[in-house]
């Protein structure tokens, strides 16, 4: 069996065979993943991080269907997608249940798969900040997260009881046997193939939504003052979007357009110039919430989206821009608030 071989197996132990094997029809793996060890005893921290990666984006296609035609379309054209970055949206609050506060429910898992936040981001407007996770191994290979962290401290304090009450009941996904194995992954930067296939498990549900059923009278108080967090309420630690690295962005979106896509209306620019970033609007989800009588009822809701970026050289280090951008971001992040 070749790594790649493994690679997949790995992914098929969490997900199944027709989606990993979807996965390899349709995703550009990095072939820097074969300079690091493959062994069943030994197996290198950054072949459990793409298997999560891919996991994960397949988690999305399978909850976006524009995003999975996307993704096809460019199969049919003699293309594979090249996974940039997804992004996850956590509560910086006390009370959240079993898990951590804010992206520390996510550093934890994150940093034994080899990232690192390497760039702090304020999204003041939103009263939110964003983190850049990179992989240390293979940076510009290896997809990157965006984790953000919405504060609560800063709205009104009936808007920090509705999150009280949204977020408390909140369980972990890891359990003691998961930690071990991210612990030992730290230490040594190898796990045995046995262990990669059982924390995958743990790790791939760590990007849902945690906690319990939403009052539909919390919803509304927080859509009032954060789409952001009434997103988090339905949707929770979900992969917000994922996106495609693109080559020639502004042929993409014409393409897109072409096809009559949900496309944002304009493209972001980063300050420096060198990150361009557009979106699909975010899909419509049913989600159920209770209503004041006790009644679970169905809502239509925002989902998760695809985002389409192009990142230039940086010519001072002569190696792609992998940095993101505070108003790129928060440009990006008003896909899912425009079904709200």
């Amino acid at each position: 069996m070749s790594a790649f071989d493994g690679l997949f197996s790995l992914v098929e132990s969490a997900i199944g065979q027709p989606a990993a094997h979807w996965l390899r029809e349709h995703v550009e793996v990095p072939q820097g993943l074969l300079d690091f060890s493959w062994h069943p005893q030994a197996l290198h921290r950054a072949w459990l991080a793409e298997a999560l990666n891919l996991c994960l984006l397949h988690k999305l296609v399978d909850a976006v269907p524009d995003g999975r035609r996307y993704v096809q379309e460019q199969a049919q054209l003699g293309r594979k997608v090249v996974f940039d970055h997804g992004a996850i949206r956590t509560v910086d609050w006390p009370v959240n249940g079993e898990l951590p506060r804010g992206r520390l429910a996510f550093s934890r898992l994150l940093e034994p798969l080899g990232f690192t936040d390497v760039r702090t981001y304020p999204l003041t407007p939103l009263n939110m900040t964003g983190w850049g996770y990179r992989h240390m191994d293979l940076p510009e290979d290896i997809a990157q997260f965006f984790v953000s962290e919405l504060h609560p401290g800063r709205f009104s304090e009936g808007f920090q009881q509705a999150v009280s009450r949204v977020v408390s009941s909140s369980r972990d996904p890891l359990n003691a046997e998961h930690k071990a194995i991210l612990h030992r992954l730290q230490l040594t930067r190898h796990c045995s193939l046995r262990d990669a296939q059982q924390v995958l498990q743990g790790l791939y549900h760590a990007f849902d939504r945690q906690h319990g059923a939403v009052q539909e009278a919390d919803y509304q108080c927080l859509l009032q003052e954060s789409a952001e967090m009434a997103w988090i309420a339905t949707e929770g630690n979900s992969f917000n979007h994922l996106t495609d690295r693109v080559s020639d962005l502004h042929a993409t979106v014409a393409q897109q357009r072409d096809l009559q896509r949900p496309m944002k209306d304009s493209i972001e620019v980063s300050a420096s110039g060198r990150v361009m970033q557009t979106a699909y609007r975010a899909c419509t989800v049913t989600r159920g919430l209770v209503d004041e009588h006790g009644v679970y009822r169905e809502h239509q809701v925002p989902g998760s989206f695809v985002e389409f970026i192009q990142r230039e050289t940086d010519p001072a280090t002569q190696r792609l821009d992998l940095n993101f951008d505070s108003s790129n971001a928060q440009g990006i992040f008003k896909m899912t608030a425009s079904n709200a």
